[in-house]
């Protein structure tokens, strides 16, 4: 699905490693266990999903009381494109540890492929009641609000997370780009140039900076940054994957599809 693709990078840095407590108390014939859960964790961090999923159903079938184990084969569930698994696995997992974010974070992702707004937002303020300043939370919180067309909302959003996590990067391009959503485009602007100093490298922000430029009529330097874009990332030539996988907001699509139109 096209949304699991846009959280994949979440979902992989929100893997649980296995417990200490439960290596101690597995008991005998245990020692397999902890094995089994480091070769679950490694197939699902290097993307091999397919391997992960059995491994995880062997995890949670030998150690049904460890949320991590639900959690976890709940992401590799929804990189394998069945958000509905994964939810229930994150419900299993939320209920073993009421407390912890990591479940509610995983399982708003999963809500977030099905478009379930409410719900998946629903679970990014459960966390950050506990935890304002958690930047995935305030990251995945703007992308549903932006679903939802409250631009306003989902800049504060991204600005938030981009506060909270110095270097969160991306968290700052969506946030320029929601300012150039809403029509402030000086303050766009000046964002996506500062992040592409500090990132040359970063693609989505030259993209954005060639889609703002061309509405500015300034074509000589939007091609420039476009050549560098395109050549770092080719996905930006797609507005399906612009509008259903990266989530950008859009006025800046429909600016860089008219670009893209008229470049030669």
């Amino acid at each position: 699905m096209a949304v699991v693709l846009s959280v994949l990078a979440l979902l992989l840095g929100g893997l649980l490693a296995w417990p200490p407590a439960v290596w101690a108390a597995a008991g005998p014939g245990a020692p397999s266990l902890p094995v089994l859960f480091d070769r679950a964790l490694a197939a699902s961090r290097e993307g091999r999903f397919g391997d992960a999923l059995p491994l995880w159903d062997q995890v949670v079938e030998l150690a049904p009381q460890e949320a991590s184990a639900w959690s976890n084969r709940g992401n590799v569930q929804l990189a394998l494109g069945d958000p509905v698994a994964a939810i229930a696995d994150q419900d299993r997992a939320i209920s073993l540890e009421p407390g912890s974010a990591d479940p509610h974070l995983n399982r708003g992702t999963a809500e977030e492929a099905l478009g379930l707004w409410p719900a998946a937002a629903a679970d990014y303020r459960w966390i950050l009641e506990r935890d304002p300043l958690e930047a995935s939370a305030l990251y995945n919180l703007g992308n549903v609000e932006g679903s939802q067309d409250d631009w306003p909302a989902a800049r504060r959003c991204f600005e938030a997370a981009a506060a909270a996590r110095p270097g969160f990067a991306m968290a700052r391009s969506s946030a320029a780009l929601a300012a150039f959503q809403l029509g402030d485009t000086k303050a766009a602007e000046k964002q996506l140039r500062d992040l592409i100093r500090r990132y040359p490298l970063f693609a989505d922000a030259r993209a954005g900076l060639t889609a703002l430029l061309w509405q500015q009529g300034a074509r000589g330097e939007a091609e420039s940054h476009w050549a560098a874009a395109s050549g770092l990332d080719p996905r930006y030539r797609q507005e399906e994957w612009l509008l259903q996988i990266r989530r950008w907001p859009p006025v800046p699509v429909q600016a860089l599809a008219q670009f893209l139109a008229l470049a030669p």
